[in-house]
């Protein structure tokens, strides 16, 4: 899914995408590149994504890039629980590569 997704978002969307393969790789290269925002599950192997979402926002360097969590856990109250944690927004899995690029701009314009 993640390579499915990174070439959708380049080739569809004109996204320039770094991949990070689990949450710790995801918190060092926020850091070191400082992306105009983050696309990423919410269960990862190592760390969940709200921790690393908690780290980033814990952090002066990651504070203000928006978070967008690309998962299958779109219960509401799952989706509140993420938007309370300081995610820009929730993107439902299965979702249309195609159509993946037009929802991130719509929710990192909201």
């Amino acid at each position: 899914m993640l390579l499915v997704a990174s070439i959708a978002l380049e080739q569809v969307g004109g996204f320039e995408v770094l991949l990070a393969r689990c949450g710790l790789e995801a918190i060092e290269c926020a850091r070191q590149n400082q992306p105009d925002a983050i696309l990423m599950d919410l269960v990862m192997p190592d760390v969940d994504g709200s921790d690393v979402l908690q780290t980033l926002r814990a952090h002066e360097s990651t504070v203000k890039i928006p978070v967008i969590f690309h998962t299958a856990k779109t219960d509401p109250s799952e989706i509140r629980s993420m938007l309370a944690l300081g995610a820009k927004g929730v993107l439902g899995k299965p979702s249309d590569p195609a159509a993946m690029a037009e929802e991130i701009e719509r929710i990192l314009e909201s």
